[in-house]
């Protein structure tokens, strides 16, 4: 990461007063990021090299991510979205030594009982100077209660935030506009180190963060007039949102607009037509953390619809028995306590390669629903279809073992009325409707709808708001019991 830690130094010797990160209760330019972030290295024990971070999405937070990587610690993320149970979690698989919090967590901080110490004070007289060692201990949500640490190096790190600038073509006028939690790996990197790295700037919206996190909605049109980005990432269903309320308004998205990247989840094509339709140049890729979050990516002048681009330069992509293979220097270390894999990663996602290099990605491995007549159907493929309906804002479709498939949907805030005016037959109607091209025995044959406060209440979803596929299924055998 000496490269990021170098390029602020020379952006902000000149122009140093330029502002580099932003919420609406702070603003940073890069002298001030440098004194600040020197300060608080000067007051962290010397002893204290594996530290959490603790905070909402905003500066604090980009500071003391910056802060690990000028002063050499492993940083770890812990997530406002993860219970009390799986951070205690964390701070004892990984070993964390002192927490740096905003002042409004320092007393949940120091309840686990270590040390603790504020993020943002006094500005030091030097700007902080670099130490090497910087490393990252990523905790994905997955779907059990105890996530594994992804252990990322400063190499690691470093090469995939230049591979992600040149890929997006990130440049020094870029402005980011960050909702998605910043303890999501791809979030950190293209809203903390992009900016570093390119001379950009990043505005946390800290609130749509929390909103998002817990399963509430935004109103995205009036968050994007009013902080006018060049650049954003966004999930799959919060650009299905945010296509949504331009229609139903009439409106575009702004012309400042150049790179929404999308990912974390299958995005409908028709989806993604929609969104060039009203204005958003939306970018479909795909990664995973064990690979330094990004692997393929589509880019300006390079797109194949239906497809998530071509794998970052440097990235070997192949296709063993259906599993998609990543080889190259974004790989991890190995998972916290596991072995290094040596540059080489199964993914456990099915998928294909076309002659060009774009990859297609069908599900994944573990996720295949083998019915209780012996049918294989991966569940990504006929969520994908019943996303393509805007009245469909999330869904996941479960059914391993028994005799037909059940789909769990959330009505987008378009479809809402809809589902509270019909009842189960209209809604299997739609099923049939969405799922014409599939064969009889991959369309779900029940519904069971759900309000989005509901599900982040049920704990059914992920932090960047993915299903947990075993506790939906698990939900689901549970309704109809209680039903029966």
């Amino acid at each position: 990461m000496r490269e990021v830690y170098d390029a602020l130094r020379r952006h902000a010797s000149s122009d140093g007063t330029r502002l580099i990160f932003s919420d609406s209760a702070k603003r940073l330019s890069r002298e001030q990021l440098l004194l600040g972030v020197g300060a608080l290295l000067q007051r962290l024990p010397a002893s204290a090299q594996t530290i959490g971070i603790l905070a909402p999405n905003g500066v604090d937070w980009a500071a003391a991510q910056f802060a690990g990587v000028a002063g050499g610690k492993t940083i770890v993320p812990l997530p406002l979205f993860f219970s009390a149970e799986q951070l205690g979690h964390i701070i004892r698989d990984a070993g964390v030594e002192l927490i740096l919090c905003s002042e409004e967590l320092r007393s949940a901080a120091s309840g686990w009982g270590i040390a603790t110490e504020s993020i943002i004070g006094d500005l030091s007289a030097e700007p902080a100077e670099f130490v090497g060692g910087f490393r990252q201990i990523i905790y994905t949500s997955g779907s059990t209660g105890h996530p594994k640490g992804v252990r990322l190096d400063a190499s690691q790190l470093g090469w995939s935030a230049q591979a992600v600038a040149e890929a997006s073509q990130a440049r020094e006028t870029d402005s980011f506009l960050s909702i998605l939690p910043l303890p999501l790996l791809l979030e950190t990197i293209s809203a903390i180190f992009l900016p570093l790295l390119v001379g950009g700037r990043a505005h946390f919206a800290a609130e749509s963060a929390r909103i998002f996190a817990g399963g509430g909605q935004l109103d995205l049109v009036a968050l994007f007039e009013e902080a006018r980005p060049s650049c954003t990432v966004l999930a799959p269903q919060l650009l299905g949102l945010w296509v949504q309320q331009l229609s139903g308004a009439g409106r575009r998205a702004p012309q400042s607009l150049r790179f929404v990247a999308v990912g974390g989840a299958s995005t409908p094509a028709p989806l993604i037509e929609s969104a060039w339709n009203v204005g958003i140049p939306v970018y479909e890729g795909y990664g995973l953390s064990e690979c330094c979050s990004v692997v393929t990516l589509n880019r300006p002048g390079e797109i194949k619809k239906g497809s998530v681009g071509r794998p970052l330069r440097g990235l070997e992509l192949s296709i063993d028995d259906g599993e998609i293979v990543v080889k190259g220097p974004s790989v991890m270390e190995g998972y916290l306590g596991g072995l290094n894999p040596g540059g080489i990663w199964r993914t456990g996602d099915l998928g294909s390669l076309d002659e060009a290099g774009y990859l297609t990605v069908f599900g994944r491995k573990d996720n295949l629903i083998v019915t209780s007549l012996g049918r294989n159907v991966s569940p990504e493929w006929i969520e994908t279809m019943l996303l393509a309906d805007r009245r469909i804002g999330l869904c996941v479709v479960c059914g391993h073992g028994e005799a037909h498939l059940t789909a769990l949907v959330v009505p987008s805030a378009a479809g809402a009325e809809w589902f509270a005016e019909t009842g189960h037959d209209e809604w299997l109607a739609l099923i049939a409707q969405c799922c014409a091209g599939a064969p009889s025995y991959a369309v779900p044959q029940a519904m069971v709808v759900m309000p989005p406060h509901e599900l982040a209440r049920q704990g059914l979803v992920t932090g960047n708001g993915r299903f947990r596929r075993q506790e939906a299924a698990a939900f689901l055998k549970e309704s109809r019991g209680a039903v029966a």
